[in-house]
């Protein structure tokens, strides 16, 4: 034991003093970039050197961490100390949405966005208090082994694969679309060759070397994504406060913020400019109700315009505007329909600017209780999905000891702390910079990062001089939450390769998310499927090279779907959640704390939480036909979990009083599990 112990020392010594090195290396890198960028390296080469620069890097570290060990490839051969698999669990916790989507959804949803915060990170109380170290005791690979192992029998095992591989996918098809956005959007590449390039980075990773190879890598994309992301905002909070940190900075900035929307929202050109908004909307509304009359009286009318200044012999500017009036008007009824459709939305921009600290606003009690609601729904929705994710708990399986897995939980949170309590800062000055610097500002003299965004993306950001008065408006922006942290380091006037580092952030996110989570499909099918269910005699070797296989065919499978673009990626995430949620929590905490629990309440009980969570979403959310009618307490789609998860429990409890007690041998296996030696557990078993 001692020696082990020892040998524990030294590795996580030696790790130490290679990840020194490593971002020492980093900081030369962006040095010698910058140095190059002033020299005339275009904007466009400085995209490539981070793209194969640092996916080159992560290809280095997986080839150098190949692997056809089981306990290495499945779970880095459990030696993984606490300090390293805590930022190795921080870079896979931190996908494309929470780099890059966190702060643009608090700068569009002020307080609101604030329950992803307080849900994720809720989340991992939970992981430490009732998952993380008796998971680890257990020992094995993955969660369907644990489900197959407490409850018995391979029914469990099967709706665990299967709840595995459905809330991975859906995740990694929202990491797999960033890839290609953050791709394509900072090298030129289409948007279809972004995603294989960057699906090259995943699977040069996780399919050399499994677990050991992604452990490794993610270490390094965390070190990468977290300068990334703190470098710009911490040059913002210094331009615009003269502190340099942007926490203490948040106050003050918060308040300046406050005090601007109070004079926007009756700013007389603010309230006409939003009053032609609501005339649109109403028009189109009204436009709806008879498409056909509505579309013929408009081009009559046109066309009558068109001739009466014709006859009047009215300036030629008139005429030619009356002319383009009626060659811009939609072709046929159908065309006219789809365009008032789209025009019904402006409803939402002739609204008052959202106050970025007022919790739950609302035109009334009822419209305020169904946003608190909503809100809460979120919160128990993340932190429950949180808690149950496979692709994060097997992540516990790989530390030394239960000690270790507990102080784990504990780095984890502190590494996703740093960038979490950091978003909100970012939020608010980049808001701050839109607000007193960008509106009032005359067309023809934008600031320099919204002309070159405007130009670059206009689903990012649009400006559009609705009142024809030449000063831009805060109604006539249309921003896009995603353009927030990409858009920081030109905002606070940093040179192009802080731009270029903050995309290397997101990818780094993106892959090292999309590592876990391929990662987890490919050993559900692999390990439970293929080797617990259909051939127990499998060779270690053979084990390892089904998974790869399957590894790369996923893969595939995941950048197809991408390609049909099934949802934007907030849902797609929060439906991770929320069916990870439903499937698992209830078994696995029900598992480890009640010993009465047995297979047939898990089984029913992880099929009736999973199948109403499931149909909620199906009848709910417009992609797969659903509507707002169908909701039930007016609960979004996001929050499905907060009906799958109270369902799951009261199933798998009220079946299990109904039915036979598990066997003796399946009661000791909770007690052993719930009862870890803590003092000097080294624990290097495998299965």
């Amino acid at each position: 034991m001692n020696t082990e112990v020892m040998g524990h020392k030294a590795f996580k010594a030696q790790l130490k003093k290679y990840y020194s090195f490593y971002t020492g290396g980093f900081l030369v890198f962006l040095a010698l970039l910058a140095i190059a960028e002033q020299m005339g390296m275009t904007r466009q080469w400085i995209g490539y050197c981070f793209l194969f620069a640092t996916i080159g890097l992560y290809a280095g570290i997986g080839i150098m961490s190949r692997t056809v060990d089981a306990a290495e490839y499945y779970v880095a051969g459990r030696r993984v100390p606490a300090f390293f698999n805590g930022m190795a669990t921080g870079a896979d916790w931190m996908s494309a949405a929470s780099f890059i989507g966190m702060a643009g959804t608090l700068y569009l949803s002020g307080f609101d966005g604030l329950a992803f915060v307080m849900g994720w990170t809720g989340g991992y109380v939970l992981v430490a208090l009732f998952l993380a170290p008796y998971l680890r005791k257990f020992g094995q690979f993955t969660i369907p082994d644990f489900l197959g192992e407490r409850y018995g029998g391979n029914i469990v095992r099967s709706i665990g694969i299967f709840a595995a591989i459905l809330c991975s996918f859906t995740y990694v098809v929202a990491q797999i679309y960033g890839v290609g956005i953050i791709t394509s959007r900072f090298t030129g590449l289409e948007f279809g060759i972004g995603v294989f390039v960057g699906l090259g980075g995943i699977l040069v990773c996780s399919f050399l070397g499994g677990m050991r190879a992604v452990t490794w890598t993610q270490v390094a994309q965390y070190i990468i994504l977290i300068i990334a992301y703190m470098t710009p905002v911490v040059w913002l909070s210094v331009k615009y406060t003269g502190n340099p940190i942007p926490q203490l900075a948040y106050g003050q900035v918060l308040q300046k913020v406050t005090e601007k929307e109070k004079l926007l929202t009756n700013d007389p050109k603010e309230l006409e400019v939003r009053g032609i908004f609501k005339a649109r909307a109403d028009a189109a509304n009204a436009g709806l109700k008879d498409p056909a009359g509505a579309y013929a009286k408009g081009k009559a009318d046109l066309e009558q315009n068109l001739e009466k200044l014709k006859a009047d012999n009215a300036p030629a500017d008139k005429v030619a505007s009356a002319q383009k009036a009626l060659e811009s008007y939609p072709k046929d009824a159908d065309a006219a329909k789809a365009q008032w459709n789209k025009d019904k939305g402006l409803a939402a921009r002739a609204a008052p600017p959202r106050p970025h600290a007022e919790p739950f606003p609302g035109k009334d009690e009822a419209a305020r209780s169904i946003a608190r609601n909503n809100f809460l729904g979120i919160v128990f929705c993340m932190m429950f999905g949180t808690a149950a994710l496979p692709h994060i708990l097997m992540r516990y399986y790989t530390t030394p000891s239960v000690r270790q897995a507990r102080q784990s939980v504990f780095w984890s949170l502190f590494f996703i702390f740093l960038l979490y309590f950091t978003a909100p800062s970012l939020a608010v000055l980049a808001k701050f910079d839109v607000y007193y610097f960008l509106v009032g500002s005359n067309f023809t003299d934008l600031p320099r990062w919204a002309a070159n965004w405007a130009k670059v993306d206009p689903s990012l950001l649009s400006i559009v001089d609705i009142n024809k008065d030449g000063i831009v408006q805060l109604a006539e922006i249309v921003l896009g939450g995603d353009i927030i942290v990409l858009a920081t380091p030109e905002i606070a006037g940093l040179p192009y390769v802080v731009s270029g580092l903050v995309a290397a952030g997101g990818l780094a996110a993106a892959l090292s998310t999309a590592d876990g989570l391929l990662l987890t499909i490919a050993n559900a099918l692999s390990h439970d499927l293929y080797y617990k269910m259909i051939d127990p005699s499998a060779s270690t070797a053979r084990r390892v090279s089904v998974s790869k296989a399957l590894l790369v065919i996923v893969a595939l499978t995941a950048a197809y779907v991408t390609s049909l673009k099934p949802g934007d990626i907030l849902f797609l995430v929060g439906a991770a959640f929320s069916l990870a949620a439903s499937a698992f929590f209830p078994a696995l905490v029900l598992g480890v704390f009640w010993r009465r629990a047995n297979k047939w309440g898990a089984i029913i009980g992880m099929l009736t939480g999973l199948g109403v969570c499931m149909y909620y979403m199906i009848q709910t959310y417009p992609f797969f036909g659903g509507v707002a009618a169908n909701q039930w307490f007016n609960m979004a789609p996001i929050s499905a979990g907060v009906f799958g998860v109270p369902i799951g429990i009261f199933t798998i409890i009220v079946v299990s009083l109904l039915t036979p007690e598990p066997a003796k041998s399946v009661q000791e296996l909770v007690d052993h599990v719930r009862y870890p030696h803590l003092k000097g557990d080294i624990d290097t078993q495998a299965a």
